[in-house]
């Protein structure tokens, strides 16, 4: 069966704001490609969150946007906690390599997921959630595109740290 060309969009949508080119820029996973451990880790400032951390946060709400579409229970997240999970210590290839890759099963999950809706489950509101599937889908594109935005601002803050204000 054919996808409805409304699936097929917010997969594109979703997709650009990923991991596809677009001509807005740089996207969430190409904003973290080629990053070491030690650079994920940097903070701009005491209490600041550093791209590691982010990369995490954008991996759990991308399952809480899957779970929400399928009706998944909570609890299936492989990490304790939810929204920001601390990323800090020595830095540690297995350990950043291990969060990258859980952005892109969570990726992979949401996106098969949307595969499989109908055009008419996009008008739906899932149980927990106050906005239709369709602002649900659209907003975690943002959502990417927002930390993807902020992970290059924490990139340029690094390599130029006297430009940064107080």
């Amino acid at each position: 069966m054919p996808t409805h060309p409304d699936i097929a969009q917010l997969l594109a949508i979703l997709d650009r704001a990923y991991n596809r080119r677009s001509w807005h820029g740089t996207n969430l996973r190409g904003s973290i490609r080629g990053l070491t451990p030690a650079q994920a880790l940097w903070r701009p400032a005491p209490a600041r969150h550093n791209i590691h951390e982010v990369v995490v946060h954008a991996a759990y709400w991308k399952y809480a946007v899957c779970r929400r579409l399928t009706g998944e229970k909570r609890g299936a997240f492989p990490l304790k906690g939810s929204n920001w999970f601390p990323r800090e210590g020595d830095p540690d290839d297995t350990a950043w390599q291990a969060d990258v890759a859980l952005l892109e099963r969570t990726h992979k999950a949401l996106r098969d997921a949307i595969a499989l809706m109908r055009a008419n489950d996009l008008r739906r509101t899932s149980p927990g959630s106050k906005v239709s599937n369709f602002e649900l889908i659209s907003g975690i594109a943002a959502h990417d595109l927002y930390h993807a935005g902020q992970i290059q601002l924490l990139k340029r803050l690094r390599a130029e740290p006297s430009r940064m204000v107080s």
